[in-house]
């Protein structure tokens, strides 16, 4: 949606694919793509969007324009879920990443971005995680797939000259984020009164990363994206990981309410720390995060107490 936001507000037109499913709120989706369609009409640009699956008959009738760029985010979320059921993984991660990866070779579109995650770095990488790791030993089925879509763009273009850029994003949060992800669901609780689970004691870090900085990432590796050729990887993060209690703790000072906090143990598939070296995007692209945690916050919860009238 961001993403969209962005490149319509920049002069482009912007066709959209997502198969809105029920993985989590149908309706915030809905919500979102009216939101885009309202500010493309405000930039007087064209949103189109297709509500199809990636592995449907959908690619034939995506013929007829001529795309200069596929930023490829779709994807089946959740490391938690994919333990379970990782079949569901395999088909949307790993099997509709083939068929765009097919379709931008059949159409010869030039700038293919695709969402990779920094959930491949695992719990043996060394900190800051830098590309150059191997990333050979993922947590969970979700980050298997994510280092196999990495490898499958780098065999396209060894044997059809396809160059790529695959970005690595560290825990994204913002306005109109997935509810299921531990920032709206902290929001929720410190805005309604519940409590939250807080897994591993709250002995955790991560590299929170504020969707406009996400955004700005992909915006410049596709509009810089003739410095690249070949499968190019790289981080987007803040570059600096803040401890889990220090994030809940700017959110109840966001909200002024205190949360209800239940302690237990780490979850199946998570690591313990994720600190992004961006120092390869910053030197392609000029990339600089620019929003921390506490600015970042306090535009989530304006958002969430706008989108549902607290």
């Amino acid at each position: 949606m961001h993403t969209s936001l962005r490149f319509l507000r920049e002069g482009w037109d912007v066709v959209g694919l997502d198969n809105l499913n029920d993985y989590y709120s149908i309706q915030l989706k809905r919500d979102r793509v009216a939101e885009v369609q309202k500010k493309a009409r405000n930039f007087k640009q064209t949103f189109i969007l297709y509500q199809e699956d990636l592995n449907s008959g959908i690619w034939d009738s995506l013929k007829k324009y001529n795309f200069e760029a596929v930023v490829h985010l779709a994807a089946q979320a959740g490391v938690r879920y994919s333990i379970e059921n990782p079949r569901a993984y395999l088909d949307s991660n790993v099997l509709g990443f083939q068929s765009v990866i097919e379709f931008v070779e059949r159409q010869s579109i030039k700038r293919f971005v695709y969402a990779s995650s920094s959930s491949v770095y695992g719990k043996t990488s060394i900190q800051p995680f830098s590309e150059q790791e191997h990333c050979n030993q993922p947590e969970s089925y979700y980050a298997a797939t994510k280092k196999t879509n990495e490898l499958m763009a780098y065999s396209y273009f060894k044997t059809k000259g396809i160059s790529s850029i695959g970005l690595r994003f560290f825990t994204v949060y913002g306005p109109w984020g997935r509810p299921d992800m531990a920032p709206s669901l902290f929001a929720e609780a410190a805005l309604r009164g519940n409590s939250i689970r807080v897994f591993n004691h709250g002995n955790q870090q991560r590299d929170f990363t504020y969707i406009e900085d996400v955004v700005e990432g992909i915006f410049l590796s596709i509009t810089k994206f003739t410095k690249i050729e070949g499968a190019e990887i790289l981080n987007i993060g803040y570059g600096s990981p803040v401890g889990l209690m220090d994030f809940i703790a700017a959110i109840e000072f966001a909200t002024g309410n205190e949360i209800r906090k239940l302690y237990v143990e780490a979850q199946l598939g998570d690591v313990t720390s994720t600190f992004a070296d961006t120092t390869k995007i910053e030197e392609l692209f000029g990339y600089s995060a620019k929003t921390d945690v506490k600015l970042g916050i306090s535009k989530m919860i304006k958002w969430y107490k706008n989108y549902n009238d607290i």
